[in-house]
Parts: C-alpha cells; structure tokens; sequence
C-alpha cells in the first residue's frame, strides 16, 4: 500500500479511523451490489423457467429499479449531506430486504416489477454513489484515497455473490435465495452500519449565492461551474451507459465472433480481474496526478477495449482488459473527480445530482443494446458504441480544458 494511503488509513482528525470504515463499507458494499445490481445474472433464467413471465420482464425488472435509484438519487445525496451516510446507508438495507422479499413472495409478474422498484430505493441510497458521499462527508478531501480503496472491495462482487448465488439457486431454488439474501441485509448490513459507521452532527445545505444576481440557487454547484457540472454529469453518464450495455450484451457479442459459449464465459472472466488489477494501480499512483487524468485514461481504455472489439483482431482478451481496466478505474473516477473539483462542502449533494443520469442511463442501456443488436446485428452494435466512447474521449478533453481554465482563473 503506498504511504499516502497508510498515511490516509491512520490520520484521523477527529474522524473515525479508515481501517475500521473502509472494511465495513467493503464487505456491505459486495453483499449489496451482489444481491441486487448482480442479483439477475443468477436468478433470470431460473425465475423466468419457475414462473413462465417473460425472460424480458424479469431482466426489465432491474431496469426499473435502476431507474427508480436514478431518480431519487438527489434526494439521497441531500440527506447524507445533512445528515451523514449512518442513517441512509442503513434505510438502504431495509429497502433491499424489503425488496427482495418481495421478490420471493411474488405471485405474479406486477408484484415481482413492483418489488423491483423498492429494491431501486434500496440501490439508489445503499450503492457505489452513496457509499462514496458518505466517505466525502467523513473525510473531506482525504476520501479520495478511501474511496480507491472501497472500489478494489466492489470490484469482488460479482467473483463473490455470483457462485454464491448459483450455490443458493441449485440448493433452495430461487425465492429462498432471495429470502436469505434479505436475512444477510437484516442480520449483517443492517446492524454493520448502525453499530460500526459514526453518528455525524447534522448539517444543513447552505444556499449557494450567485453574486452577479445577488441571490440564492438551490443547486450547490456555483453558479460559474454549471458548464463543468453539466460535463462531468454527462461523461460519467455516457461511461456508466457503455458498461451497462456490455455487462448485458457482451456474451451475446463474443458468440457473434464465432466464441462458444464456453469460451466466451471464459473470455468474459478476464473483466474482473483487469477492473481489479487497474484500481490496484492507481491506488499506488493517484498522489501524483489529478482525478481528470483517471477519468481521461478510463475513457482512453474503454474506447481502445471496443475498438478491439469490433475490429474483430484475434485477440480478444486483449479488448476485454483494455475495457476491463478502463471500467474499474472509472468507478474511482466517478467519486474522486467531483471531489476534486467541487470540494468537500457540497460533494454529497452535488455526488447525488451526478448520479442521477447516470442511473437512468444505465436503466436504458440495456434496452438500447437490445434494440442495435437487433437492427444492426452485433458488429454494427459495436461500431455504434466505438463512436460514442470516442465522443466521449472528445469530452473528457474538452472536460480538461475547463478544469485548466478554472483553475488557472482561481489562481490569478
């Protein structure tokens, strides 16, 4: 571990000690991605086979959720601005358990989707977004190291929850699986956050004041950084929607090349351990650079991954680290970059309102892949995708310039 981040884990100032923090957020974090954003990986064919609803709607389920997350993530991101990650981190296990028990009583297909949307309350105040707020309030600029830190945990989640799944899944069926999954969120999560994250004074949001006006704006983001506002928004959107779609599709794309299937679930394997591999790296390096040189190699490596694929070049486990890399460190990139620009004083805010396209983006993208493939086969799916992770390479420099910009703007 490098010394800042030893540094970052032993200085406290009155905080409470990141190597007591960043393991609870790590092990609540894998359960919570597990058994709910990964949870239909598992479960959807043997739901669908169970019940006989529509492989579609089962799958549209988690769509639903994404969306519901997407749209009340501004309202988490104000209330653990006020009043610290303890109590929204905690609401958010309940909501899952809800939800997921929901799941497994449902008798018929409106109440399976309607379980769906109270698990999107429970993912929307309980995932990567939230998690990262709260160690922003915690931690103030110093988060940047924890939060690194917190991605290499989440990085497991699928390595994890997925055999685990598949374990439950063969043994109970697939509504005990998400019976148990709810008694993990009452009985480990629930009682990890209340016991083991600090009680923080609460907080009210002050108004940011535009001084050319002379009055007071809702949206703590000052007035003069809304084009930067509207940027980082938009690039962590296009990032989180290219890796929503190729979560769903990639599969379906490796086959199109001829891949068995058994390759190809081989092939999709290297994923993991690239996204883990690469926020190893810049948890070694992130002292010496800014978060906008993450953000820009993310979308560098994301770009080449797709490229690769869509070339058809004969070596697609090169693709997929390239790719692979690129989405690991853009989870890091997505808490640590805003941070950096913005400060600490509004950063839970501001990561709520940042979130929000990006949930909703990532509720369509799988729909929107089904649609390209469907038009335009795989490979014109691909050469789609290629365009738009190369808009976005375009954005995150235009990004970089505005950051320069300012930044030399703040020092004159």
């Amino acid at each position: 571990m490098s010394a800042l981040a030893t540094e970052a884990l032993s200085s406290n100032d009155g905080a409470p000690a990141l190597r007591t923090i960043i393991p609870v957020l790590g092990v609540t974090q894998i359960l919570a991605w597990g058994s709910s954003y990964y949870l239909l990986a598992v479960l959807a064919t043997p739901i669908a086979g169970d019940t006989g609803w529509p492989l579609a709607w089962v799958v549209g389920g988690l769509s639903l959720g994404l969306l519901v997350a997407g749209v009340i993530s501004p309202r988490v991101g104000d209330s653990i601005q006020r009043l610290g990650g303890r109590l929204v981190l905690a609401t958010s296990a309940v909501f899952l358990a809800l939800g997921l028990i929901g799941l497994a009583l449902s008798p018929n297909l409106p109440l399976y989707i309607a379980s769906w949307l109270v698990l999107g309350v429970g993912m929307g105040a309980g995932l990567y977004d939230a998690a990262f707020a709260t160690l922003g309030r915690l931690y103030g600029q110093r988060a940047r190291t924890a939060i690194t830190t917190l991605t290499l945990f989440g990085g497991f989640a699928s390595t994890i929850c997925w055999p685990l799944s598949a374990y439950f899944v063969s043994e109970f069926g697939w509504r005990i699986t998400c019976l148990i999954y709810a008694g993990i969120h009452l009985a480990v999560l629930l009682p990890l956050y209340v016991f083991a994250l600090p009680r923080e004074p609460r907080k009210n949001i002050a108004p940011v004041i535009d001084e050319d006006r002379e009055t007071s704006i809702d949206l703590p983001v000052p007035p003069g950084s809304k084009l930067l506002f509207a940027l980082i928004a938009l690039v962590i959107m296009i990032s989180s929607m290219i890796s929503a779609l190729l979560s769903v599709h990639l599969l379906t794309i490796l086959q199109a090349r001829d891949i068995a299937l058994a390759a190809a679930v081989a092939l999709g394997a290297i994923v993991g351990p690239a996204q883990v591999g690469a926020r190893t790296i810049e948890m070694l390096i992130s002292r010496f650079h800014h978060p906008i040189w993450t953000k820009f190699a993310s979308t560098v490596c994301v770009a080449i991954g797709v490229g690769l694929l869509w070339l058809g070049l004969p070596i697609v486990a090169a693709a997929l680290i390239f790719y692979g890399a690129g989405i690991g460190i853009e989870s890091i990139a997505r808490g640590t970059l805003p941070l950096a620009v913005f400060g600490e004083r509004h950063y839970p805010a501001i990561m709520g309102r940042i979130a929000m396209p990006s949930l909703i983006g990532q509720a369509a993208s799988p729909s929107v892949g089904a649609m390209l493939i469907d038009g335009l086969g795989a490979n014109g799916m691909l050469a789609t995708l290629f365009a738009v992770s190369l808009v976005n390479v375009v954005l995150v420099i235009i990004l970089f310039g505005v950051i320069q910009h300012r930044t030399s703007a703040e020092h004159l």
